[in-house]
This record gives C-alpha cells, sequence and structure tokens, in this order.
C-alpha cells in the first residue's frame, strides 16, 4: 500500500492541547462494524462493552524525558550554545539514546550539562539528530535526576503551540502508571478515571494489565512511498503469567478481548506463538500491523485520533478496514472530534471476515 492512501486534511483547531476535565467526559466515537457509528462520551464505555469481555491496559509510567542542556564553549570563540534533549531509549544504567535539537550543535565527545552535578557526553552518533549519551550518575541517581530536571515530553504539535506546564505532570500519565520507563504516554489511557474502572468492575468487565515501554519510534514519520518499506523501532514488553491466562481463557470461550491503546494491541499481537498459543515473559517487539494482517488476539481497540500518514493510523486501518477507516476520520471531523494525544477517544471493532 501506498503512503497516500493514509493522508487527510485535519483543522488545526481540532488539536486538543488539553486534555477534557474530568478525563471520562472526552466523547467517544464507536465504530461497530455494519451497525453506522454512535457519539457518546468515554463514561458511557461500560454500556457498550458486556460481561465477561477483557480489557488489556499498558501500564507503563512516562519519564519526564524531555531535558534542556547547555554544551560547553569549544575553543576560543563563541560561547555555550543552548540544546534540547529528547530521551527515547534506555540502553542500560548510565547510558540513553536520544534525539537532539538543534543536532548540527553537537559532536562527539561534546559534554552537555543539565546542572551542576548532572552531565552528559555525547558517546554515539546516530542518523536523523540522535545521539548516545553517557550520563554522569546511573541507576536510581540517574532516575531521580532526570525526574528533577526534566519535564514531560508532549508531542511536537502541542509543545509548539505552548509551553509545558505543571499541569501537564499530571495530565500526561494515565491514572494507573506504574512501571516507570516510556518516553510518551499511551494516550488511550489517559481517558480512564477511578470512577469509571469501578464501573467497568461492576459490569462484570475484566481489567488486565501489559507493559510496553513506549519508545519515540512509535511516532517517527513514515518516510517511505510504499508503506512496506517503512521499518519500526523495537519497544520492550512485558506480560505476566496472569495476564497471559487470562486471554488465552477468554479467547477459549470466545470473549471478547479489547485493547485499550494501541501499545497493548501490539503487545498483544507479538505474544502469540506460531501454534497460537498465548505466552508470557519480556522481550522486545518490532511489530508493524498495516492492512492485509490477520489479527490473533485482539477483537477491538478503545484509541484516539492519530496523525495522518502513521503507522497507528495504519494499524487502525488493519483493524476495521479502510473503508471504515475513512468512514470513522470523516464522521470525526465533520462532528468536531477533539485530536491526537488529549483529544477524544473512539471503541472500534475487529472488521468481521466472510
Amino acid at each position: 500500500m501506498q503512503l497516500s492512501e493514509f493522508d487527510f486534511d485535519l483543522p488545526e483547531d481540532l488539536i486538543a492541547l488539553r486534555p477534557a476535565v474530568p478525563r471520562d467526559k472526552a466523547r467517544l466515537l464507536v465504530s461497530m462494524p455494519n451497525h453506522g457509528i454512535e457519539d457518546a462520551i468515554v463514561s458511557a464505555l461500560p454500556s457498550y462493552l458486556r460481561s465477561g469481555d477483557v480489557l488489556i491496559f499498558n501500564d507503563t509510567r512516562t519519564l519526564a524525558a524531555s531535558l534542556k542542556a547547555t554544551r560547553a564553549q569549544r575553543g576560543p570563540v563563541g560561547g555555550p550554545v543552548s540544546v534540547d534533549i529528547n530521551l527515547h531509549q534506555r540502553v542500560d544504567g548510565a547510558h540513553w539514546k536520544a534525539f537532539v535539537r538543534p543536532a548540527k550543535r553537537v559532536a562527539l565527545g561534546d559534554v552537555l550539562t543539565f546542572h551542576d552535578d548532572f552531565q552528559a557526553e555525547v558517546s554515539g552518533l546516530g542518523e536523523a539528530g540522535e545521539v548516545t549519551l553517557a550520563f554522569s550518575k546511573a541507576g536510581a541517581d540517574l532516575d531521580q535526576a532526570i525526574a528533577q530536571f526534566g519535564s514531560m515530553p508532549l508531542p511536537p504539535y502541542i509543545a509548539r503551540k505552548r509551553a509545558v506546564d505543571a499541569q501537564d505532570a499530571q495530565d500526561y500519565q494515565t491514572v494507573y502508571a506504574r512501571a516507570e520507563g516510556s518516553v510518551a504516554t499511551p494516550t488511550a489511557g489517559l481517558h480512564f478515571t477511578p470512577e469509571l474502572l469501578k464501573a467497568l468492575d461492576e459490569a462484570g468487565i475484566e481489567r488486565h494489565w501489559v507493559t510496553l515501554h513506549v519508545g519515540a519510534g512509535t511516532f517517527l514519520p513514515v518516510k517511505v512511498d510504499n508503506i512496506q518499506d517503512h521499518v519500526m523501532h523495537a519497544e520492550t514488553y512485558e506480560v505476566s503469567a496472569q495476564t497471559a491466562a487470562a486471554v488465552a481463557r477468554a479467547k477459549a470461550e470466545g470473549r471478547r478481548v479489547i485493547a485499550v491503546g494501541t501499545t497493548s494491541l501490539r503487545t498483544l499481537e507479538s505474544i502469540v506463538d506460531q501454534d497460537g498459543q498465548i505466552t508470557y515473559g519480556s522481550g522486545d517487539t518490532a511489530i508493524f500491523i498495516t492492512p492485509g494482517y490477520q489479527f490473533k488476539v485482539v477483537d477491538g481497540l478503545i484509541t484516539n485520533f492519530h496523525l495522518p500518514k502513521s503507522t497507528l493510523l495504519m494499524l487502525v486501518g488493519a483493524l476495521i478496514g479502510m473503508e471504515a477507516l475513512r468512514d470513522v476520520y470523516r464522521h470525526a471531523i465533520d462532528a468536531r472530534y477533539r485530536f491526537y494525544s488529549y483529544g477524544d477517544a473512539s471503541l472500534l471493532w475487529k472488521a468481521q471476515t466472510s
């Protein structure tokens, strides 16, 4: 398929700069195969599910992965230079891969200073502004320093319109976040409140957890015309024996498994072995789901509205079909749903196959 098939025009004013308050009052577009589209709100989600359904959440916790640093003066002329750092992949206890802007201002061996006792040396150079940083702190001390001096890594379409502030530290984190390690938030989960989680429990809907630490690779633009030529970055996941057993049991009993967010979906579709068995444990996944993919686990998806030409939009097209994808996004724009990370949500069901 061609990248152009996943393009659309979005009015700039539909990009959400703040989430709904409270979170579960965001709008919910419900798309059912052969049953049209309904407009609802997220707090009504239990009424669109049924007892015995299984919801899978990603419990990763987002790091304050956006940092500002000063590069020391080089030579007798010029002065210190300010650079922006976005961490995107942990290498080990003291090293991270990151994107730096402006990239042309840093070179191998440069020392970047975040604070008097917190520095990093540029120990490797990659493509498109990627660097490897060797920090002056390691382990828990490094995590603490990142939390102290970093800020929430809001996507560029928000950050270029307003500054990150203290409210984002709460808004850009799910209420159930636990396992720290992501550099972007699984935003479908932002809509859930303790009250909504309680309502789901009372409706007999199961809740289970996976962990996938979201890296920037999920959101990198696709730059090839033929989408099959795009290469996904790997991300680390962990699935417990309890969650794997719950999913396997639901599938065996004909109950529906619904992923909360594309990260949960990609994790679930990565833990099925060649014999169709649901496995557990940890690993890396670079699964790239595009139209034509045969889903083995997921029956439905709760997700936000995604960027044009993005891998996430391709995943949605794979799940519901390209005609339904066009209908959903046309309706969302006409009905003025709010888009992207702080925007509204959709409940989508896997296309029925004959």
